[in-house]
């Protein structure tokens, strides 16, 4: 699946300072069944957005129309436990593009990857600074410059670390199949050029 090209995001954020928040938290299991990615972003956190009679939960902050953006910061350790995919689906068709945390669990952080959703580790202290921040002013603008690994707000700024070949698919808007078509002429040339070997 092709997704959207990634370069600069500059959005207000979405802050959700729990730690430790695991992938049946982001998506309960009972959502599973669909089979495609569509529709999911409605049950993001369904038990922390509604209560057992179906009703919103006031004090959740997806609930809490002074936060909105493209970006999720989250609390230490996000997307740990199971390794559903579901996940990442969830939250890229909720519209986040962004998931910001000091520590993500490898699973989620590659399903992320794969879904078009930037994972960007920053460190404990920025993460701390970032969230009261938002808390405090939720007009807080945050920039994600992917090209040059960068997550800036309010005069303050952390490089981030990501696999170089998972940023190149982001900022072309591809996924593996994708990636390897637009490789297909290089491909060619060098089959071309190695065929006498087999020769």
């Amino acid at each position: 699946m092709s997704k959207e090209k990634f370069s600069i995001i500059k959005s207000t954020a979405v802050p959700l300072p729990n730690e430790n928040v695991d992938t049946d938290q982001i998506i309960p299991a009972r959502f599973l069944k669909a089979t495609t990615r569509e529709g999911f972003g409605e049950n993001l956190f369904r038990d922390w957005r509604y209560d057992a009679s179906n009703q919103p939960v006031k004090d959740f902050v997806l609930n809490n129309p002074t936060f909105k953006g493209r970006i999720l910061v989250a609390g230490k350790n996000f997307g740990c436990g199971s390794s559903r995919e579901h996940a990442a689906w969830a939250i890229h068709d909720y519209g986040f593009r962004v998931v910001v945390s000091s520590f993500f669990a490898d699973i989620f952080k590659n399903n992320a990857l794969n879904n078009g959703i930037l994972p960007v580790v920053v460190t404990d202290h920025f993460l701390k600074e970032l969230l009261e921040n938002i808390l405090q002013h939720p007009e807080t603008e945050i920039t994600v410059d992917l090209e040059n690994q960068v997550i800036a707000f309010g005069g303050k700024h952390e490089t981030f670390e990501i696999n170089p070949y998972k940023k190149s698919c982001l900022i072309n808007g591809y996924d593996d199949i994708d990636y390897l078509l637009s490789m297909k002429d290089e491909i060619r040339t060098f089959d071309l050029e190695h065929a006498w070997i087999e020769g």
